[in-house]
């Protein structure tokens, strides 16, 4: 791997975010409290298995004060994706903009996935599976950011492979699907392994993401 350079840093000098919990030293709004307990709930049990009456019980109130907050177990479930998806859009946008070369850039984009994972530790989960339950147009939105990131990183190996940094043989759609695979599945090794930093959990990424792929 070459060096980075200051540019690079920007986008790696995040190590000391941390992701917000119930017991949080910051006050949280009851919706903020709802959000996080639904995450939890939706991550252990599944959307469709978790009741309004499951929520109000880790939250502590009664099942009817939560709607003094929140619609619909739905507009929990579209708040929480929606901005895990607004979040990798921007993450991508920043990183598209800069001036990072290719590797540099598929780099940061490890980082950023790390960075959110350990930030949205319980709501990322449900990018894996869970967003199916989401209903249009929330749904059709998703989706879009989904396949518009998916075709921004795709873009950036195919750059990396057009600059030489990676394989001339390697095959970018298994590359992609390898990846991002990888990443998205991030959360349920990290909840086992939160003794591990962001830094060395990136590291140790990169070189086993990569390490294949790059020349």
């Amino acid at each position: 791997m070459q060096d980075i350079h200051s540019d690079y840093l920007r986008f790696t000098e995040r190590a000391n975010a941390k992701p917000i919990t119930l017991n949080a030293n910051i006050e949280m709004t009851k919706k903020e409290q709802i959000k996080n307990a639904s995450a939890k709930l939706f991550r252990k049990k599944g959307f469709t298995a978790t009741s309004m009456q499951d929520i109000a019980e880790v939250v502590g109130v009664k099942a009817a004060s939560l709607y003094n907050h929140i619609g619909s177990k739905q507009e929990i479930l579209k708040d929480l994706l929606i901005n895990i998806a607004d979040a990798f859009t921007k993450g991508m946008s920043d990183i598209e903009n800069s001036t990072l070369n290719a590797i540099e850039k598929l780099e940061a984009l490890i980082d950023l996935h790390v960075d959110l994972t350990i930030k949205y530790r319980d709501s990322i989960a449900l990018i894996t599976g869970e967003w199916v339950h989401l209903e249009s147009p929330e749904l059709d939105k998703y989706k879009k950011q989904r396949n518009e990131y998916e075709e921004q990183f795709l873009s950036i190996l195919t750059q990396c492979k057009t600059d030489g940094h990676i394989h001339p043989k390697t095959d970018i759609d298994i590359a992609l699907y390898s990846i991002l695979s990888s990443l998205h599945w991030l959360y349920s090794w990290h909840n086992k392994n939160k003794n591990v930093s962001r830094i060395e959990l990136a590291k140790q990424l990169k070189v086993s993401l990569l390490r294949g792929i790059v020349v």
